[in-house]
């Protein structure tokens, strides 16, 4: 079954295609991998399949349900990680934790404590105070303490040092080996390679390939 499913999508803004005519889907209980250089359309076509951007032609549905119209009800199903996390800066790290797990109506306090443990985060600092690898660090546990069916990363480990990424890596598995969904965008290739199924790459708002990785062998060294 397919929990995206995106199908001939394009977006203009004015006069400027952003996203020409692709499709890609993303398959339960499968990491797709989702690469490209900055500017390709990566974050444009996911901010469609949150229900931020209307499509201009074409059709993004999300857990069977229409992306646009029905996003409050796909957002009560799915995590997102944007590459710049935005959080309140009065509020610590924690506070901020526990208001996006208790908009999601997740109370798992032992996972709450596990992934701020492991990102070795404190959390009793105020969000100003932190630097941006933090602060990513804080969208990565609100995203993996939440029962999801389906994870949306959007550049997630943007600021994360080497250690933290592998434990990022860790959680991404993680969540795979309990049957859920991952959509991972990326321009680093290592991390692509070893955690996606499958990957799709989008260049200048086209997806030029697709395929397993053993199919796109033959792309390494372009």
């Amino acid at each position: 079954m397919s929990l995206i499913e995106i199908t001939g999508l394009t977006k203009k803004f004015g006069t400027f295609t952003a996203l020409k005519n692709i499709s890609l889907n993303v398959n339960e209980g499968e990491i797709c991998g989702f690469i490209g250089p900055n500017g390709a359309g990566k974050s444009t076509t996911i901010r469609i399949i949150l229900g931020m951007l209307k499509p201009t032609k074409g059709k993004v549905t999300v857990l069977g349900m229409d992306a646009w119209k029905d996003a409050v009800e796909v957002h009560k199903r799915i995590s997102y990680v944007p590459g710049e996390a935005n959080l309140w800066p009065n509020l610590t790290g924690g506070e901020v934790i526990d208001i996006f797990l208790s908009m999601r109506g997740s109370k798992n306090q032992k996972k709450r404590d596990e992934l701020i443990d492991k990102f070795d985060l404190d959390p009793t600092k105020k969000c100003r105070t932190y630097s941006k690898g933090n602060r990513q660090k804080i969208a990565l546990v609100s995203a993996f303490a939440s029962d999801s069916d389906l994870y949306i990363l959007d550049e997630p480990t943007s600021g994360l040092d080497p250690l933290m990424e592998r434990i990022f890596q860790e959680c991404v598995l993680d969540v795979k080996k309990q049957g859920k969904s991952v959509l991972l965008s990326s321009h680093i290739l290592s991390e692509v390679e070893k955690l996606c199924d499958r990957v799709a790459i989008i260049r200048e708002g086209e997806i030029i390939e697709k395929g397993t990785l053993t199919e796109l062998r033959h792309l390494t060294r372009t």
